[in-house]
This record gives structure tokens, sequence and C-alpha cells, in this order.
């Protein structure tokens, strides 16, 4: 079975159980603050990977940097994945929790992306037109490419509506070479 498989069958488990307890919200951020301590520090990713590291001391790291700061359920989830085996996905458990969770939220993340920085009045209009649309809460990023020329290209989940100068500029330029 794939990590990815493996990865969210766990999540599943995990937002059942956050669910059941009534305890989602103060979950979901205490695995932010997991994956938030994993990116910062990769040197925790690769212990948690390392099949040479005894299972007790991947534990008892996990318990070192947490103990105090997650929920005690969490923490018990962490060391059943450690226990079986498994510490190798818990950063794709913890990543796959919040797409899940997002889900379950209806929550949407879109990027937009534009030749120059937009004004905070166009960032709300665009996360007002994506808010409209998708029916949901909305987390909007934005970013500069100064390689687009104009426009902008905005992303919503696996969808892409593409504005820009240089995309249009490109078309035209196929065109003409294909006449």
């Amino acid at each position: 079975m794939s990590e990815i498989q493996v990865a969210s069958r766990y999540a599943k488990a995990l937002i059942d159980l956050a669910a059941e307890k009534n305890v989602l919200e103060p979950v979901k951020k205490d695995i932010e603050l997991f994956l938030d301590t994993c990116r910062v520090n990769p040197q925790l990713q690769a212990i948690l990977k390392n099949p040479i590291i005894s299972l007790d001391k991947k534990a008892n790291i996990l318990d070192g940097l947490f103990g105090d700061k997650l929920n005690k359920m969490i923490l018990s989830f962490f060391k059943i994945v450690v226990r079986k085996g498994r510490s190798q996905v818990l950063y794709a458990t913890g990543k796959e929790f919040i797409n899940q969770y997002n889900i379950l939220k209806n929550v949407v993340k879109a990027t937009v992306t534009s030749a120059s920085p937009l004004s905070p009045d166009n960032i709300a209009q665009i996360e007002e037109l994506v808010k409209q649309a998708t029916k949901g809460e909305v987390i909007l990023t934005a970013q500069v490419d100064s390689d687009l020329i104009g426009g902008f290209i905005l992303k919503v989940g696996d969808k892409q509506f593409d504005t820009s100068l240089s995309s249009k500029l490109n078309k035209l330029k196929k065109e003409f070479q294909h006449n």
C-alpha cells in the first residue's frame, strides 16, 4: 500500500475521532503546529523516516518536542503510528488531515498570480468572486510574477483561469506559426 493511501486512512481515522470527541478545531491547530515544525526542521522528518532509529527513540523525540504542546489524543495517535512502524507517514498524514478538514469544512485554497502586486481591494474582490463561485470559505494566496507582463492567473483547486498578457501573446505566436 502506498504512503499516500496509508496517510489518507490514518488522517480519516484521526478526523473521525476528533469529530466524535468534539475537538476537531484544536486537533487541526495541533496538526498545523506539527506540520510547521516539520517544515522548519527537516531533521525531524529525516528522523521519522529513518529505519535505523528505534521506535522508542522516535516516540521519545515526539513526546519531548510536543508533549506539553499537543492534545493528548494526538500524542497517543503519534505513539500508535510509531509503534506500528509507520512513523515515515506522519508528515503525509498531517497534510492529508488538513486536506480532509478543508473538504469537510468546505474550505477552498486559491492562488492568484499577477504581474504586479495587487491592492487589498483587488484581493478582496477576487476572494469574494471565488467565495461566490465555490460557496465556501476561501484561503487566497497572492503571488507576483513579472513574466506575466499584465493580467493574472487564478488557480482554484484544479481549475486555472489565465488572463495574462504573456499567455495571450503565446497563443498569437502559435497561431501565426501555424498559419
